[in-house]
């Protein structure tokens, strides 16, 4: 195993097929855009590509999906690609439809055509899209919710809090109160960022920060209801938060995303999805648990919520009370740090920030709950030093990389809640932090699709080997033969042995009329194979004539072939 895995690290990607010829990509498109370009896929490439609507959000919008591959689609290994995860991150939408044009723009090349026969990929573009439009409307804010009306802050009534623009320039940033009880200072490394004063250095706050807006209910609170709803990335069984903020009245509440658990469920060829979105396990890898139930230090996996409950024997990972598996099992953990160093290497991405992970998620539900290789990245970072403010980090990012309109200067307002006090409106745009400038998202396009076509050729894949037969005399054949994984991935993520929305591996041998058994099973179930692994087969059949074998399971394919016994 170890050698194969070897092998796979430092042999050129076979996928890295030069410069692709991309439609241009340069800048961030809203949903009639985006629609249009999916439905365009699909009459340019309708013999591979098919979209479907799965369901309409509480704001009225598809969520669509593109199915894309050959032949019976539903019935061979499949990879799940999602974007618009998190809805303030427009770049995740970006890359998910820009691998689809990608792929497609593709499809006829030998490397691709070849890919497209064994795996099908599903691409969805965006999960969020009543959110995600607010990157579009007049009034630019940071929106991670849906449209669904909800009494965020308990007080009885709905959406009574929302953003104004009191500086009209069409961005909500933040206010600034000068107030000798405040806990902010100006940063020393630039004045123009508000930091937490510290007072191990003999700092003293003078001001009080706010979300831009006024405090339309009277409770010191500040845009603390605004329209809206519920986060999709929130929204899940594992480790939901009930009663959390925008996590919805319970798990799967939002036709959004049962509608795309339902879809994953009833495809048990899926054996990965790959998420843009902010979790990350590509930039900073999964680890396992030293100990049963430990939480892992990165973050990812940690927390005592919802968990599944299955009876399953104990192991590294699971709690002792109730058996919840709170971090990535040990054989799962090097598939991840195998896939992460592939990120690396194809993307030249480096310096991951940690991120931390919220509660509900979907990346982390994908691996605990529907059991599958789940992986995740948000695609862009810039260079963070512990311990270092974030904003003053990108706006020193910024100015070296010539990004420019990215800051709102502090510029002073009356404000109806701050009589007498020097109030100030300013600070980083909304959305600059963790979306890059438009004219790079062709560069991000490309690299991502590189990506996760690598890693598709790395897809679970059964063989017969050293099938043999003997004459035992009397009419009796004995049959032997090794079923082998020759891909680079398991036939199933170790999360999902014990999950019933994963299909368990068969073999079976189809005698024909006059034949019999005389040892062995006519089906039978086969433990998953590591990549590179074998798992051998024998039966004593009473009989001449050709029998036909049949082996796997959707998610990693189904194989056949015929022996005569002569």
């Amino acid at each position: 195993m170890m050698q194969i895995l070897l092998r796979f690290l430092f042999l050129p990607t076979v996928l890295c097929i030069g410069y692709l010829h991309l439609s241009a990509q340069n800048q961030y498109s809203n949903f009639k855009t985006m629609s249009q370009n999916i439905d365009a896929l699909s009459r340019e490439y309708p013999s591979i590509c098919t979209i479907k609507s799965l369901v309409k959000t509480a704001g009225g919008k598809d969520i669509w999906v593109l199915t894309i591959g050959t032949g019976n689609k539903d019935s061979k290994p499949g990879i799940a690609v999602f974007g618009g995860v998190e809805e303030n991150h427009l770049l995740g939408k970006e890359l998910a439809l820009g691998f689809a044009v990608s792929l497609l723009e593709e499809s006829s090349s030998s490397e691709l055509k070849g890919l497209l026969d064994k795996i099908t990929f599903y691409v969805f573009p965006d999960v969020s899209p009543d959110a995600t439009e607010q990157f579009f409307s007049d009034l630019k804010y940071e929106r991670t919710v849906n449209a669904r009306s909800t009494d965020d802050d308990r007080d009885f009534v709905f959406d009574e809090d929302p953003y104004e623009d009191l500086n009209k320039d069409g961005y909500i940033t933040l206010i600034r109160v000068k107030d000798p009880s405040g806990k902010f200072t100006e940063s020393d490394e630039d004045k123009r960022v508000m930091v937490m004063a510290d007072l191990s250095k003999g700092q003293s706050g003078s001001y009080l920060i706010y979300s831009e807006g006024i405090d339309n209910d009277k409770d010191d609170s500040f845009n603390e209801d605004g329209a809206g709803g519920v986060n999709f990335n929130r929204n899940f069984t594992f480790n939901y938060e009930e009663f959390g903020l925008n996590a919805g009245m319970y798990p799967m509440s939002e036709p959004e995303t049962k509608a795309v658990a339902d879809f994953l469920f009833d495809r048990f060829n899926i054996y990965a999805v790959f998420i843009f979105g902010p979790q990350d396990n590509l930039g900073q890898p999964m680890k396992a648990s030293e100990r049963q139930g430990a939480a892992t230090p990165s973050g990812i996996g940690q927390g005592t919520g919802q968990g599944m409950r299955q009876g399953m024997g104990r192991g590294q990972g699971m709690e002792r009370g109730d058996r919840k598996i709170t971090s990535i099992m040990r054989t799962d953990e090097t598939i991840n740090k195998l896939v992460s160093d592939k990120y690396h290497e194809i993307t030249g991405a480096k310096g991951a920030p940690v991120t931390k992970t919220t509660l509900g998620n979907f990346m982390e539900w994908a691996y605990f709950h529907y059991g599958r290789y789940s992986f995740s990245t948000p695609a862009w970072w810039f260079p963070v030093e512990k311990g270092k403010s974030t904003e003053v980090a990108f706006l020193k990012f910024a100015e070296k990389n010539k990004i420019n309109d990215v800051f709102v200067p502090w510029t002073e307002i009356k404000h109806p809640d701050f009589p007498g006090k020097k109030t100030e409106v300013g600070s980083i745009k909304p959305f600059a932090l963790i979306n890059p400038p438009a004219d790079t998202l062709s560069d991000l396009i490309t690299k991502n699709y590189k990506f996760i076509t690598a890693i598709a050729a790395m897809h679970p894949e059964l063989e017969f080997l050293d099938i043999k037969t003997e004459n035992a005399g009397e009419n009796i054949f004995r049959i032997s033969l090794k079923l082998h994984n020759k891909g680079i991935f398991s036939t199933c993520a170790e999360i999902g042995k014990n999950n019933m929305w994963t299909r368990i591996m068969r073999i079976s041998l189809e005698p024909v009329v006059g034949q019999s058994f005389l040892s062995g099973q006519k089906v039978q179930r086969i433990d998953p194979l590591e990549g590179d692994q074998s798992a051998e087969f024998n039966w004593l059949i009473n009989g001449k004539g050709s029998v036909k074998v049949t082996a796997g399971a959707l998610n990693v394919g189904i194989i056949n072939t015929t022996i005569e016994l002569k």
